[in-house]
């Protein structure tokens, strides 16, 4: 913090925030695994919520008028299916709070995990100001869609992302079969472009 605070450029500030986001990030899936060993299972729903929870903490400012709430079907994941599902839920937040909610909006995050159908489902959806779709402004892929695109397949899953009414709806769907590859395989992959 006092780094990004001695700053001048507005552009570097904003990637100096960016990353320590994402380590502290890091820092809270690993601090919700802590006495857990790999390959042991985890329930999912404890997990989330308790993931959500310190997220909330150090993520959003006093008064700052955004709900976040968990709606967690039972399930259990391996603890490297959940640092992986652990880390997509949290850079979706990332992003539904930088911009779904411009100006200071009000509105409710929902993350959401649900199985069945030989799937499991981690949902991220926001009642913000959506997906804009404008002809003149290029798709910009940011350092995040990156990150959750390659721990995505990483867990051998699919990202969809589609508008809410209102709001935006990102979903990650794997199959219950697929064998999530160490985690920080896809950390590094999506550091270096998806490669």
């Amino acid at each position: 913090d006092l780094k990004a605070q001695t700053v001048q450029s507005e552009e570097t500030r904003g990637h100096l925030q960016a990353a320590h986001e994402r380590v502290m990030a890091v820092a809270t899936v690993q601090e919700q695994l802590q006495p857990t060993e790999f390959g042991a299972l985890i329930e999912v729903r404890n997990y989330l919520t308790r993931l959500v929870e310190s997220l909330v903490a150090s993520m959003i400012m006093d008064g700052q008028p955004v709900t976040v709430r968990v709606e967690a079907q039972d399930g259990e994941l391996t603890s490297a299916q959940a640092v992986s599902m652990g880390l997509i839920a949290t850079e979706l937040m990332i992003n539904a709070l930088k911009h779904a909610f411009p100006g200071g909006a009000a509105g409710t995050i929902v993350v959401g995990f649900q199985s069945g159908e030989g799937v499991w489902r981690l949902t991220v959806s926001d009642d913000g100001v959506g997906i804009r779709s404008t002809v003149d402004a290029p798709v910009r892929i940011g350092l995040g869609t990156s990150l959750v695109e390659a721990l995505t397949r990483q867990l051998g899953g699919r990202v969809m992302t589609t508008a809410g009414s209102p709001g935006t709806i990102v979903s990650v769907t794997v199959p219950w079969g697929a064998r999530a590859s160490d985690a920080g395989d896809g950390l590094e992959r999506a550091l270096d472009g998806g490669k």
